[in-house]
Parts: C-alpha cells; structure tokens; sequence
C-alpha cells in the first residue's frame, strides 16, 4: 500500500512501514526537495519519545534522567499544574508551528486552543525568521503594504518576462526555496530561475557569501562585509541623485521624507561606502548605472534583518527601490525574500485553506517570540516594543508544543538558565530534542507519517491528503487526543472538540471548504490523495494598484521613507528614517544561516543531514587563507569561540566565504553535555549568538551572525550524545 502525505519541504509518497518505511517523490514535482531523504531514517531512530516521562530529578533541566510514567499518571500531573495556575497570564503557550504541515495537526493550533478554552495564556508574536520586517514594514507602506511585500510579492513569471536586473541585498539561495509553511507540491522555484535567465535576466548577489546566488541564475557575486548593506544601498541613491538619474517625480508624488532621503545622501558617497562594505567604489558606480538603465527589482533576503538593526536594511532598500521609481511596474520595484522562502513569488490563491478553528485568547499579555528567555528571567520589568512600554509577565508554568527553542533561539546558555526558572516545563514531543530534555514532563506525540491530515503550503499547487503511512511508535499520540483528554480532567472537553474525531474533524473542515469552490466531496479526494487548487495565479504585481492611484494605509497614504510615528518613538537603536550602524569589528564573522540538509532542526538524524557532518560534528566553512593562518586544515575539528560561548565543529575549506567570514548552518542538535570542553559540542551556532534583539522597535532575532575566533581543537573529542535519549543515562 502507498500512502500520500506532505512535509514543509514537500509532498511526496510513502510504501512500507517500520525500519522499511520508504519514500519517494510526489510523482508531478519537477523538482523535489533532497530533504525528502532525511524522513525514513528518522522515522524510527532511537531518538524517538516512547511512553510519556516525568524528571527524576526536579532540581536541575538539561541533561539528566527520566522515568517513564503511564498515561493517566502524566495526564494527572500536567492536569493538576495547569489547574494550579490561577493567574492565566503565569501560563506561557510555546509553539513555533513547523511541527508539521498539516493544517489540522498544526501543534500551535491545538495548543493555542486548549489553552484559550481553559482561561487563556500569555503568548508570542512574529516569527524569529521575520521579527524585524513584521514590525518595520507596516510603518513604511502600511499594514495591508506590509501584507503584501511579505505574503504577495511580485511572481516569479512576471520577474522572467520583464525584469533585466535583479539586484539582491543576501542573494537569492536555492536550497531556501524548498521550504514552504504546510509544504508545496510543485517545486518550480529552479524552473523561473532557468526562464528568467534564458530569457536574459541578470542578477547581482551582494553577499559574503559566493552560493547565496543560485546556480540556475546568470549573475555575479559582488562581495560585501556582513552588516554593511545599508551603506551600499544608501551609496548607490547617492549616485542616482548625483548623477541625474534618480526618479525625482515619482519621489515626490509617492514617497514621504525623499529631501530628508536625498540629503543625507549626499555625503554618502560610494568611497565612504568601499571604505564600510570592501566593496570597490567603482563597482558601487556601475551597478547604480546599470539599476537605472533597464527594469530593475531591488530584492533584500530575509537573512539581512535577522541582525542587529535589521530594520534598516528593509529600510534602505525601500529607498533605493524608490528612487528608481519602478515600484509598481511589472518586474521592477521592491522585494523581500526572494530565495528566503519557496512561496516568495511562488503564486497565490485566493482563499484560505481549511484550519483548525482558533477561539479568542482572554489574556492579553504577549511577548516578541525571540524574547523568550527575557520573559522567563526578568518578570516584571519592561521592555519597549513598538511604540509602548510593555511588562513580563511572572511566568509559573512553560507549555510548549510543535517548536524547539533550542534550536531557535539565540544564548543557548542563557536559554538553559531561564527554562530552569519556570515551575513546570510541559513539552509535546516525537523526539528527544534539546527542548524535551529540559522539560518536567514530556509526552511523546506522533509524526506527520502515523496520523491523518490535510496538508498544502501558501500559492500551492495541490491540496494533499496526509494519509497515515505507518502505526503511533510505541505510545505516542497526537497533540489533539492528549489535549481531549486533558480538558476532560479539566472539565471543558466538549468546548475543544465540538464532539468530533480525528477524522470527523478532517472531514468538517474539508466539506466546509470545498463547498464553494464545488469540488469533489471528502470520500473522493481521500481516495484520490490530492486535488488541484483552482483559482490559483501566478501574475502578482507588488505596488500595482498603489502606482494607479490607491494610498496605502499609512497615515500619509504614500510610503514612508521618513516615519513621523517611529521618530517619536525615540529609539535611538531606530530612527524615523533609514540610517547606517556600523558593525562591530571582528576577527571572523560566523554567518548563521539556514542549512541545506534539513529544515532548521527537524531530523537532524537523517540520512542527508548525517552525510553532512565532519567528524559527527556540523560542517563550519572557513575561506582558506583565514583557516591557514590559523594553521587549520580541512577535516580538523575547530573550537569557535566568544564572550558568548563556545561549539566544537569540522572544518570544510571553502572560497564561497569571502576573507575574514565563516559559515555554520543553524540546527545541529544541541548538545552541552561536556561543557568543561564547549557550549555544544555538535556544533548549534547559537551557542555563540547574542541574545539581544534587533532594536526597541521591533525585537526581532539576531542570530544570523556571531562575531568569533576560531582556534583548532587538539584535546581529546568527547562524544555527541544529542540523540541519546535521557532514559539511557544514570
């Protein structure tokens, strides 16, 4: 029998179950994810959660051991803590929502709704993948611009019929564009790349990194010093508006603060610029040259505002955008995580998917997410956010499901130490991850493969039905039977289940759905395993309708280059207008970014994640003449080190790092289990990222770069026991 199912990286078919469990691309996919190689050998690895656990030792989090309880006792005990919690604010609901991507089984759904039926929660908000831009954008083009820039950017068959240049502040990566949220059933990400090219587009990356820019992509790498975008950017305006070639009439009928813009300007020269960025002066010119002299789309990745005043390079890029003056027309303009996301210019459709219903939280109190560790070390205090003075909550009881922030989060170290302070750490799990490990009790819960559901990403092709492939492993249950069950004990469970099952659920939510688009009924496309969306498209314009005439929702209706309500909030971290911080200097600069091998942390034990590793550790790129004078060969295992921690790593000499930069992946499981030798002995780069964030105005995430030194680690190699399950120690 073969099932269909989906993942975050695509849908794709199963045979088998069991340690023979096989998968295989959707069949229709021009391009499948190589992710797809990592499902079956996590599927059953010893890393999995067996029966529901409780700490044995209740005086410490981390790496100690646990005892396996029954369901009823586990149930009993987490019933009996949130029960004891009688100030609903004291309850954190953690969940970051990539568990799976399935729209029924959604863990930040099922958790948010329990949590609100039972009296509310404090909860968070913004991504850690887009904390900045979140909070910026609606300032400079309104929150329905904002919407747009982020979720309906200009598509990609529009880019390959019109655009000539696409000048990209982070680059455009590939491997990104493999990852939806809820998954993508047609990978045609490399198929635009290879039309636009053919058709004649040229791509300028200005990255530290040469493989930022796609291979399929014709182009060049101009190289710049992380950090130093917004000087380029402003740079290249200065020689607009010097040189006559800036678009002052759409400036002035579309833009708010274009004098101010235009005057700073002027002492923003491209040898002030080279001096910041290392790139040439010269070359500052003729890229400003060549921006003017066809259609043009400024694009700046996501990486660029995961980084200390990450607003400003959104900023600044807006503004050179606008001084070209094509915002609006077909390929030309402004765009924000092209390569970032695979439905970044991926088309749309025009309705919503079916979801688990959400009921209005009674707590009003939240945090940023990246603020995390703030909220459980400083309760009490204030932090701005946006314009307002805000306070932590005091926080008793941790309830997370469908997240490791241990992976994501920044200050590993600092994170151990505010997960010790809460009263109790309840976590949903399939795995022994670093977040299990520090909880109290941990209730293992199913995968996406041992559970129905309905799968499909945003601007999806396909509308997939996740059928489950294989038996719950051992006693593991889904996140929606345990939160039944412990709303039972609660007293409110037919609140939260409005009397269904699993499958009755499934198909309410798809029966309601389908209605008005008349399409097949649940029984046939269960049996069919997927259904083409109708209505889709794929010839979005971002700004069209504001060039024609309609305001954006800003208080002048035109966007913002100059922000009258972020100036008067008075962050000196984020200026009413885009400005230029220099980075601080140092040694190496770590690059943090997205691996190729995996999505952020999940199945870190597959197979191609696995291939990966140096030495078991993960993979760190040092350009070679910084790794030989260090005397550093390739496959050494290095100490990368700073005031913030330290991590054991491999060594892979790469002339993709520009001097004086190197590159180590997020998501290597964390692993402090020998800390007289490191922080994380596997190598998780946010054992050495700060955890501040981005600025008052939006506290957004800063681990994309860590400033380090990297010496070669000759000490006796300890062991990485981040898979090993805590049951297994003494």
């Amino acid at each position: 029998m073969t099932a269909t199912s989906s993942s975050h990286w695509g849908a794709f078919r199963v045979g088998g179950s069991g340690p023979a469990l096989r998968v295989t691309p959707r069949p229709g996919d021009p391009d499948p994810s190589p992710l797809l190689g990592n499902i079956a050998a996590a599927h059953r690895h010893r890393s999995r959660v067996a029966r529901p656990a409780l700490r044995r030792h209740r005086a410490g989090r981390g790496y100690d051991s646990f005892e396996e309880v029954t369901w009823d006792t586990a149930l009993d005990v987490v019933a009996e803590a949130l029960a004891g919690v009688p100030d609903r604010s004291a309850i954190f609901g953690g969940s970051y929502g990539w568990a799976s991507a399935g729209r029924f089984h959604h863990a930040q759904s099922q958790l948010h709704r329990f949590l609100a039926l039972g009296g509310g929660f404090t909860g968070s908000r913004n991504s850690y993948s887009l904390g900045a831009s979140l909070v910026a954008f609606p300032h400079l083009v309104g929150p329905r611009g904002a919407h747009d820039v982020i979720r309906a950017g200009t598509d990609w068959p529009v880019i390959a019929a019109h655009t000539d240049l696409v000048v990209a502040f982070g680059g455009i990566r590939t491997a990104n564009a493999y990852v939806t949220p809820g998954g993508r059933a047609t990978h045609d990400f490399r198929g635009h790349l290879r039309a636009a090219t053919a058709r004649g587009l040229r791509v300028a990356s200005l990255s530290p990194l040469r493989d930022d820019l796609s291979p399929e992509l014709r182009g060049e790498w101009l190289p710049i010093r992380p950090g130093t975008d917004v000087a380029v950017m402003l740079a290249l305006i200065h020689v607009l508006a010097a040189e006559g070639l800036a678009d002052l009439d759409f400036l002035r009928r579309h833009t708010v603060g274009a004098d101010r813009l235009l005057a700073d300007v002027k002492e923003k020269t491209p040898a002030w610029a080279s001096a910041e960025s290392g790139l040439p002066a010269e070359s500052i010119v003729d890229l400003a040259r060549r921006m003017a002299a066809g259609r043009t789309l400024v694009t700046v990745s996501w990486s660029l505002q995961r980084a200390p005043y990450g607003e400003q390079p959104l900023w600044a890029g807006l503004a050179l955008a606008a001084a070209l003056g094509q915002i609006g027309l077909p390929g030309g303009g402004f765009g924000h995580g092209y390569g970032s996301m695979g439905d970044v210019g991926g088309g749309r459709i025009p309705y919503r998917l079916p979801t688990f219903p959400q009921v209005p939280n009674p707590v009003r109190d939240f945090i940023p997410c990246a603020l995390v560790a703030d909220l459980l070390l400083r309760p009490g205090e204030q932090f701005d956010y946006d314009g307002r003075r805000r306070t932590f909550p005091p926080v008793e009881l941790v309830y997370w499901a469908g997240g490791n922030p241990f992976h994501h989060h920044q200050d590993l170290g600092r994170l151990r130490r505010a997960f010790a302070r809460p009263r109790t750490v309840v976590v949903h799990e399939p795995y022994w991850t670093a977040t299990a490990r520090h909880a109290d009790v941990v209730l293992p819960v199913t995968t996406p493969l041992e559970r129905d559901d309905l799968g499909a990403g945003r601007g999806d092709t396909h509308l997939i039905a996740m059928q489950a492939a294989d038996r719950p492993y051992a006693e593991a249950r889904d996140d929606y039977a345990i939160f039944a069950d412990l709303a039972d004990r609660l007293g409110y469970r037919p609140a939260f289940t409005e009397g269904r099952t699993t499958r009755e659920w499934l198909r309410h939510l798809y029966e309601g759905w389908r209605e008005p688009h008349g399409l097949p009924g649940f029984d046939e496309f269960w049996a069919l395993g997927e259904l083409e969306l109708p209505g889709r498209r794929e010839d979005t314009v971002l700004f069209a309708g504001f060039r024609a005439g309609r305001p954006l929702d800003t208080p002048s209706g035109r966007i913002e280059l100059y922000s009258g309500t972020v100036a008067a909030f008075g962050y000196d971290d984020c200026p009413g207008a885009p400005t230029y911080f220099r980075p601080e200097p140092a040694p190496i600069v770590l690059i943090c970014n997205q691996p190729p091998t995996r999505l952020h942390s999940q199945l870190d034990m597959g197979a191609v994640s696995r291939d990966s590793k140096v030495h078991g550790r993960e993979p760190l790129r040092m350009n070679p003449a910084d790794a030989a004078a260090r005397g550093i060969r390739a496959g050494d295992i290095v100490r990368v080190h700073n005031e913030t921690g330290s991590l054991l790593a491999g060594v892979v000499l790469s002339g993709d790092c520009m001097p004086g930069v190197a590159q180590l992946s997020t998501g290597a499981w964390f692993d402090p289990s020998a800390p007289d030798v490191a922080t994380c002995v596997h190598g998780n780069p946010n054992a050495l990222t700060a955890d501040a964030g981005t600025s008052r105005l939006s506290q957004g995430c800063t681990g994309q770069q860590a400033r380090v030194e990297i010496s070669l680690f000759t000490g006796p190699l300890p062991p990485v026991l981040a898979y090993v399950p805590p049951l297994e120690f003494p």
